[in-house]
């Protein structure tokens, strides 16, 4: 009997002392845990904290087509692929509407969704440079220099490829990957869907190549 309350006492002591042991584990992992989340930046935390859960301030919610809209908005900021976006949004829709300039813009990003295409903003826009008038965008091989003369309307589009690039607005052109401007009419636009008009371009999707935008 006695040999059996010792082994008892035993097992017990064993026991809570694993069970101290774990809690002093558990607390350790916490403090690390929690020094690893003070030491993110806010803005991280607050997108994981927010993933699958879509605001009613989410940029599809906010955007309105004005200019007095895009005024109202940050300086817009990106690494290389913002500054292409942004450069083709200047010299092929700045004097678009600005539905009209996310419409381009979705263009792009639709291309860059498409095994179609390169599979990033840059190349995507500067596809078949080098060769004169047979790039996807003429104003990247047309033979002139690219100068941006109008700092605001720069400013505007701008902050259109940010809105973009960040989500803003979709189907706009319902998966459109071609445009051209109503001033022409291209022959390859027979063999595409014609799915909207927007201002002064016209906007084309290949049925062959759906994007994901598009479905």
């Amino acid at each position: 009997m006695k040999t059996t309350l010792l082994s008892a006492l035993s097992a017990a002591a064993i026991f809570i002392a694993s069970l101290a042991q774990a809690e002093a584990d558990l607390s350790a992992l916490f403090r690390t845990e929690r020094t690893s989340l003070d030491n993110l930046p806010e803005e991280r935390v607050a997108r994981f904290l927010s993933f699958g859960r879509k605001s009613r301030q989410s940029p599809e919610n906010k955007v309105q087509f004005s200019k007095s809209f895009l005024d109202a908005q940050p300086s817009a900021k990106g690494g290389e692929q913002f500054s292409c976006l942004a450069e083709a949004l200047y010299f092929e829709a700045r004097g678009e509407t600005v539905k009209g300039q996310f419409a381009v813009a979705e263009v792009i990003m639709n291309r860059v969704a498409s095994k179609r295409f390169p599979n990033s903003l840059c190349a995507v826009i500067n596809q078949g440079t080098g060769r004169k008038y047979q790039c996807q965008f003429t104003y990247t091989c047309d033979g002139h220099e690219e100068v941006i003369r109008e700092p605001k309307a720069y400013e505007r589009v701008a902050k259109v490829a940010r809105l973009a690039m960040d989500g803003a607005v979709s189907k706009v052109t319902d998966g459109a990957t071609y445009y051209h401007t109503t001033a022409v009419r291209p022959s390859w636009r027979r063999a595409f869907t014609q799915t909207a008009r927007i201002g002064v371009h016209m906007f084309y999707r290949d049925d062959r190549y759906r994007t994901a935008a598009s479905q």
